[in-house]
């Protein structure tokens, strides 16, 4: 009778064919989607490119040429077949790794994506460090220190961030460094005109000047970088210190804490140590957005400064309706997008245990 029962019982404990299988569904599970979602995106995007947007054929053809030409010149940028048939066409060559040929540059997509992604990087990395590293210390600081002038400071200024235009703000500082004060160069991108850029390594401005020893290069181009990277750091500053001192509040409120406190843990140990710990989880999510949105969607910043990155490239690209670059720069961010919260699953993972597959 022992035995009958003993062998019905299950194993508290999952195997390790059990555990495999179940990080393979859910990864199968989190691909599958990701695939659909880039998929959707880039149907809606090729969909109102070619419904919405303005007849690319005057790139290539004066005001005055009359119809006739004007077809010829949609056949020869396989516009003149039906949709269906171009979204067909579009899918099977965007399978094989082809992202068409812009009509402004004449190159690659893909090409012209690559070439320009090291500015943009350069930008948002530099951007990222600033409001991530200011935004959780402010956020913090104003949780422990709640109601004080300080945190009414922190409050107001991430109200602000929010509320502002990041490319009004790009204008603002433009004007008063620039224009008024005249202690900042002008909006000519990575580095003033006639100035040769570093021997190329990383493809980053400041670290490829670093590692081949043009000092003189590396503050010129960090003299570039400060207004862009201030007003693109605001934008990342705002949400990541909001976020991290209403997480921190609910922190240093819950029932754990006063039991740190009863024991006699030291103020500061409990705050960062504890509390801080569990309010990562709120700014990691906050942090995954901010760092799709500072590496896709500064193209108003990039237009501000004139920076030759890939937002100034989506933004001269839809004012041209030059479809084969929209549609390259959405694909950009979406898959961007798709890994950077695949990898916040993970990081949730990494900080909660509980939620681990």
């Amino acid at each position: 009778m022992a035995t009958a029962v003993a062998s019905t019982r299950r194993p508290l404990l999952p195997t390790a064919a059990g555990t495999v299988f179940g990080f393979t569904r859910v990864a199968l599970t989190r691909l599958t989607g990701a695939i659909i979602v880039i998929f959707g995106v880039v149907s809606i995007t090729f969909l109102l490119t070619r419904v919405v947007a303005p007849d690319p054929t005057g790139l290539f053809v004066s005001p005055t040429a009359d119809t006739a030409e004007r077809d010829n010149v949609r056949q020869a940028l396989g516009l003149s077949d039906p949709i269906p048939v171009q979204f067909v066409t579009f899918i099977g060559n965007l399978l094989t790794g082809d992202l068409g040929t812009s009509f402004m540059t004449g190159q690659p997509v893909a090409q012209d994506l690559l070439s320009r992604l090291p500015a943009t990087a350069e930008l948002a990395l530099y951007a990222l460090l600033f409001g991530t590293s200011i935004g959780v210390i402010a956020g913090v600081i104003a949780a422990v220190k709640e109601n004080s002038w300080f945190d009414h400071l922190v409050r107001t200024v991430t109200v602000a961030g929010l509320a502002l235009p990041q490319f009004w703000l790009g204008l603002m500082l433009l004007w008063i460094f620039f224009v008024v004060l005249g202690i900042a160069p002008g909006p000519t991108g990575r580095l003033p005109v006639g100035v040769l850029p570093p021997p190329h390594i990383t493809g980053l401005f400041v670290i490829d000047g670093l590692l081949a020893g043009q000092w003189a290069l590396v503050s010129t181009a960090i003299a570039q970088l400060v207004l862009p990277v201030l007003t693109l750091g605001y934008g990342v500053f705002a949400p990541i210190a909001r976020g991290a001192r209403s997480a921190m509040i609910g922190a240093l409120n819950a029932d754990y804490m006063r039991t740190a406190h009863s024991l006699g843990i030291a103020r500061g140990r409990a705050w960062f140590v504890y509390a801080l710990k569990n309010a990562l989880l709120p700014v990691v999510t906050m942090l995954a957005g901010v760092v799709g949105w500072a590496f896709s969607g500064t193209v108003l910043v990039e237009g501000v400064f004139g920076w030759p990155g890939v937002g100034q490239y989506a933004l001269n690209a839809m004012q041209s309706s030059d479809f084969p670059a929209v549609q390259g720069f959405v694909l950009f961010a979406a898959i961007l997008y798709v890994v950077i919260y695949q990898l916040l699953d993970l990081a949730y993972s990494a900080i909660d245990p509980r939620i681990r597959p």
